[in-house]
């Protein structure tokens, strides 16, 4: 019994017994974390990381749905993870994880907090050395390759292929485990992917350069195997790079969340409370500075909130009692106490998560076009191969060395190294294009999607506008000025930096006894009359006009019996604005406006830059529900916002776009971050996208074009291992040369630009 958990020997019992162990804790916290949902059915999102592909997509649904007791199950590429919804609270899901490991993938429930775990960077970090090794020994394999062809022979020649050997053998050992492991997994399971025949060429080409090699053959192909793992694990790389961007958007969401709350108790105690104990009917104390941790009601206090996780706007907005406030949104100047309405999981910002990653699993299912082949291709390259084999065998009559030679050569020269390249080539070669014109391209598929939108969503503040008030108009006396000025001093609100900037050049005057009145504005005494600065309203009790007499924007200001004066706010224009709208609509855009503003101020906007439809006043879900109509009829969205609310909407547009100057989460949501303060980026790059696309097409079509001549004379024995390898290598030449071509030429912006009396007159016929 000594030293055994389950009472059994120390060796194979003890090893089992662990793994029984985990796999009951796995159970355990999977059930645990599921999550009941309104129609009696439970949800479980489990942590996949060995999802990579469309064939691994495919597999796992294929694999779970169907299975009794699965309504559904949704595999999310980008996040790696998978979504079972099972038919009620009774049903055990170990059922679920057993058939994942039969599958081949192991699962392990979802734990928000762990998403930029080290064991996703471990692995980001190893792809990016194994393709670093690979990268440098192809190219030094190659020189001695080139020596070979060019006539070496004898001794030269043998002991060239040994030092391309001493090379090849321990990176390819090292660089092709990811693809070893990945064709082991898959074979386990029964079933097939890309990876398989990848591997088995590499394995093939670098056991028969070994045997060459020992027996003093004249022909090797170390460069092969080498080169191929090089170029493949250029696209593996930038698949685990867009990964690392989605997990970072919900992972940067969800530290927006408050960890806890104090709760007011009897006689006025605090008492700090985790969130996920804070229950509804708790009255918490939110202080300038921290986060609402829960939906509630205002029942002590005033302050003004920066709501631009629900609105996207950047001016805070005011509150005081009985006012409904979010979760996540930011208290800026005043204590305040509220009822909590809701509990944490069911708040404002858990919906926006929540929506997040419903259309995250609705991207996820998008597969790139060499993916979507790897079901057919690999099966197909891997019988073709045998069929070589077997017909060489009869025709030679059991000559294994030549047979063997024929379907390694078959096995090299179709190989998908061009039809891996097709893609990833051109996504390196456009990431770049566009980083030189400061735009940012998080993941390589989206410059598939952004050729293919054909409707251009826009947020208004912070996206077409730059998000700073300025003062339009100031309706004020002269005298007053001074005044204005030292009380917008006294306040870091956006409209009294606004008002404070306006009079730049003006003297403040000596006030005293000034003070802010938290969600309302600032008041002080000049010479024994009290001034005020703020909302209309707060500014006509002291004034002898009312405050809705003032014309404006809602700010006034006034002395105490004397007139109160109006100021207008506008909004700047982002730098190309008009002109990225008339580029779009020339490349047979559809465009929208659609906002949380008010709709005076988003009909403002639209009509300066030329947009004919807007809406106002949208929430995240009802940004959210536009984009889904536009989608079901056809469109496909391309969303360009900035604010915390704009997450889900970028997330579940067909490809997203955000300005540098956005929120952390808007800017981890989208596909592009463009840092040039223009929008003229977002034409530059859908343009970009348009051509990267064609190319993409090209080298499909070269490759296909050389399996049709190379195959047939691979199978037919005219093509020795060593022309197979020179074949797959300037297949692979070509095609990287073709996708050079979107390299060439410079910025694209000055073409779409429109002349200013062209733009001018456009916005007149508008007004």
């Amino acid at each position: 019994m000594a030293g055994s958990c389950c009472g059994g020997d120390l060796g194979v019992d003890n090893a089992m017994c662990s793994a029984g162990i985990r796999d009951f804790n796995r159970v355990e916290e999977l059930q645990r974390a599921g999550h009941a949902e309104d129609d009696g059915t439970v949800r479980y999102v489990l942590s996949v990381p060995d999802i990579h592909c469309g064939a691994c997509i495919s597999a796992i649904e294929r694999g779970l749905n169907g299975l009794e007791g699965i309504v559904s199950a949704r595999v999310n590429l980008s996040l790696r993870r998978v979504t079972v919804i099972l038919d009620g609270p009774d049903r055990s899901p170990d059922f679920v994880l057993a058939r994942l490991d039969q599958l081949g993938y192991a699962a392990t429930p979802v734990d928000l907090g762990d998403l930029g775990n080290s064991d996703e960077r471990r692995k980001a970090d190893r792809l990016l050395k194994s393709l670093a090794v690979a990268g440098f020994a192809a190219g030094n394999i190659m020189l001695l390759s080139v020596s070979v062809w060019s006539g070496a022979s004898g001794a030269t020649r043998d002991l060239f292929h040994l030092v391309s050997g001493l090379i090849a053998i321990p990176v390819v050992a090292y660089s092709g485990q990811v693809f070893f492991a990945s064709a082991y997994r898959a074979l386990a399971a029964r079933r097939l992917n890309m990876d398989v025949p990848i591997s088995l060429a590499v394995i093939l080409a670098l056991a028969m350069s070994v045997y060459e090699s020992v027996t003093g053959g004249a022909e090797a192909y170390f460069d092969a195997a080498v080169t191929l793992l090089f170029f493949l694990l250029i696209g593996r790389y930038l698949d685990q790079l867009m990964r690392d961007h989605a997990r970072s958007a919900v992972l940067g969401l969800s530290r927006m969340t408050a960890r806890g709350g104090s709760v007011v108790g009897a006689g006025g105690t605090l008492t700090y409370v985790p969130v996920d104990e804070i229950e509804p009917g708790m009255v918490l104390r939110v202080a300038p500075g921290e986060r609402i941790p829960a939906d509630g009601r205002i029942v002590k206090g005033a302050s003004d909130l920066d709501r631009s996780l629900v609105t996207g706007e950047s001016a805070p907005v005011s509150v005081a009692l009985n006012t409904d406030v979010e979760a996540g949104t930011l208290n800026l100047t005043g204590p305040i106490d509220i009822t909590v309405t809701r509990k944490a999981d069911e708040s404002f910002i858990a919906e926006v998560m929540q929506m997040m990653e419903a259309a995250e699993n609705g991207r996820g299912r998008y597969v790139r076009i060499a993916d979507r082949a790897a079901r057919i291709y690999a099966p197909a390259v891997h019988l073709l191969a045998l069929f070589a084999f077997l017909g060489w065998m009869i025709a030679t009559r059991g000559d294994w060395h030549a047979s063997l030679y024929t379907a390694i050569s078959v096995l090299i020269i179709t190989c998908p190294c061009a039809l891996g390249l097709a893609v990833p080539v051109v996504h390196v070669i456009g990431a770049a294009r566009l980083f030189r014109q400061g735009i940012l391209m998080k993941d390589g598929s989206a410059l598939e999607r952004l050729a293919e939108a054909d409707t251009a969503v826009f947020d208004k503040t912070g996206t077409l506008t730059t998000g700073t008030p300025r003062i339009a108009e100031a309706g004020i006396a002269e005298a007053d000025i001074s005044a204005a000025k030292a009380l917008a001093q006294h306040s870091i609100h956006p409209a009294s930096r606004a008002i404070a900037a306006y009079f730049v050049d003006e003297p403040a005057a000596d006030l005293s006894e000034i003070k802010e009145v938290p969600g309302f504005g600032v008041q002080g005494v000049l010479d024994g009359t009290v001034v005020r600065l703020g909302r209309t309203d707060w500014v006509g009790e002291i004034a002898n006009t009312a405050g809705d007499a003032v014309t404006g924007s809602g700010l006034a200001f006034a002395r105490e019996g004397g007139a109160a004066s109006g100021f207008t706010l506008s909004e700047a224009l982002r730098e190309g604005t008009p002109e990225a709208v008339d580029a779009l609509g020339e490349q047979g855009m559809g465009i929208e406006l659609l906002s949380g503003d008010s709709v005076a101020a988003v009909r403002e906007i639209a009509g300066r830059v030329g947009i004919e439809a807007f809406r106002a006043q949208a929430t995240p879900a009802a940004k959210i529900a536009r984009i889904k109509a536009l989608q079901s009829e056809g469109h496909r969205v391309m969303m360009v916002g900035d604010g915390l609310n704009d997450a889900p909407a970028l997330a579940a547009g067909h490809v997203s776009m955000a300005p540098a100057s956005a929120s952390d989460i808007g800017r981890m949501a989208a596909d592009f971050v463009f840092t040039r303060d223009t929008m003229m980026s977002v034409p530059f790059a859908r343009e970009i996208s348009i051509k990267a696309g064609k190319l993409v097409r090209q080298n499909f079509g070269l490759a296909v074009l050389y399996n049709i001549i190379a195959v047939p004379l691979a199978v037919s024995g005219f093509v020795t291992p060593l022309i197979a390898a020179l074949a797959m290598s300037g297949s692979s030449i070509v095609v990287v040369t073709n996708s050079m071509r979107l390299a060439r030429g410079g910025s694209l912006l000055p073409t779409f630009k429109r002349s200013k009396e062209t733009a001018d007159e456009s916005r007149e016929a508008l007004a």
